[in-house]
């Protein structure tokens, strides 16, 4: 059986160089897809901007013009009642902008389920990524979003964490039951990769009784590296006061729920994200503090134990998930494979689009893990790559 190394390299434009320069082009410049134009662009980055803060600017994706209705991914929203009488928002991709077909028409078809980073949604630029390469395919996708960040704010006295396994475990095992027979897999981007893997070694063989296989990209598996990381230096300029201008707002609102659930003042004055996981994450989801947040949270110390399919892909150049913090191969268990690439900077990996000239494309990585994934179904499922894609044969 192939792996990922086998048949798919990431090597950066000329033009584009650097952990920082990959992360930030990726996120903002970069086409989602190698045909993408750029007005279609423009309004996918309109939609995705309008989504910033969340519950407090709510929602306001622009119109669709008609000219793009054959275009874009089409979707249907979900909210499902938790266990404990909150809500989530999951987001369904529409293949062919119809309905989800019944599972018992699709029993051959995948369906990938994709969680997001912090603070991300189905509007963040590898969800785009994904979305157009799941639908070339005909595979299905499904995007639940973490407590308060679907655009409105949960009702329970609490929002979501990067080692909440249960919540994980919860989702994934509704979307098996309500489509029998589909082969499931999953997938996580930066916290929800390290949340995705912490699921996969809490519940080692049982979880392959739920899906195929597990993948996570820049995902921070020791948060206490990571953690420290992006509060120094160009990271806490970069990214932190990002992060804490979408945070800091629902942490309002959620007191605003539940008065003295937190120290309110401590979370708004928090200038960077250890400050602030130490005064409004740990403290509500029942944690003693940061350190004992992170440290328990993390993937790492749990790998050995991971007994489903899993890749593992984090870049060498990642801003702020130091290399170093990331296993090797001789630290997890025989069903996880590792990929460090030299490059590709935090969920970036942009490529040039067939002229090599800008703004590149992000979708060869989205293909690369769908080949991946079909390499480890037992079905008739031929990998099919992106013609833009760099790929080698084994």
């Amino acid at each position: 059986m192939l792996t990922l190394q086998s048949n798919w390299r990431y090597s950066p434009p000329w033009w584009l160089r650097g952990g920082h320069a990959q992360t930030i082009w990726s996120a903002r410049v970069a086409r989602h897809w190698p045909a993408q134009s750029d007005k279609l662009y423009q309004h996918l980055s309109r939609a995705g901007r309008s989504t910033v803060g969340g519950v407090i600017s709510g929602w306001r994706e622009p119109p669709l013009p008609t000219e793009f209705a054959a275009l874009v991914p089409h979707w249907r929203r979900e909210r499902w009642t938790t266990p404990d009488e909150d809500f989530i928002d999951v987001d369904y991709l529409l293949s062919t902008g119809a309905a989800l077909a019944e599972p018992s028409t699709h029993k051959k078809t995948p369906i990938v389920v994709m969680f997001h980073g912090l603070e991300g949604s189905r509007h963040s630029h590898y969800a785009y990524a994904l979305a157009h390469a799941c639908s070339a395919r005909g595979w299905g996708l499904v995007i639940p979003h973490f407590r308060g960040c679907s655009g409105e704010l949960n009702l329970g006295p609490r929002a979501y964490h990067s080692g909440d396994y249960a919540e994980i475990d919860w989702v994934l095992r509704r979307v098996a039951n309500e489509h029998p027979g589909v082969p499931i897999v999953a997938l996580g981007y930066s916290l929800g990769g390290n949340a995705l893997m912490r699921w996969a070694g809490e519940f080692g063989v049982e979880a392959g009784r739920v899906v195929r296989s597990v993948a996570s990209v820049c995902a921070p598996l020791d948060l206490v590296a990571s953690g420290q990381a992006i509060g120094k230096g160009v990271n806490k300029l970069l990214y932190t006061r990002m992060f804490l201008a979408s945070m800091q707002p629902k942490a309002k609102a959620k007191w605003a729920q539940y008065p003295n659930l937190f120290n309110l003042d401590a979370a708004l004055d928090a200038r960077t994200i250890l400050e602030f996981d130490n005064a409004f994450t740990a403290p509500v989801h029942g944690f003693k503090h940061v350190l004992d947040y992170w440290s328990r949270a993390s993937a790492k110390p749990h790998m050995r134990s991971i007994a489903v399919p899993s890749l593992v892909i984090n870049a060498k150049n990642d801003p702020f998930v130091p290399i170093a913090s990331v296993p090797n191969q001789s630290e997890v268990a025989d069903a996880v494979t590792v990929l460090h690439t030299e490059e590709g900077g935090h969920v970036g990996f942009a490529q040039p689009i067939a002229s090599r000239k800008p703004p590149g494309h992000i979708a060869a990585l989205p293909n690369a893990l769908l080949d991946w994934f079909s390499e480890h179904l037992s079905l008739s499922i031929t990998p099919t790559n992106s013609p833009n894609q760099t790929v080698r044969p084994s």
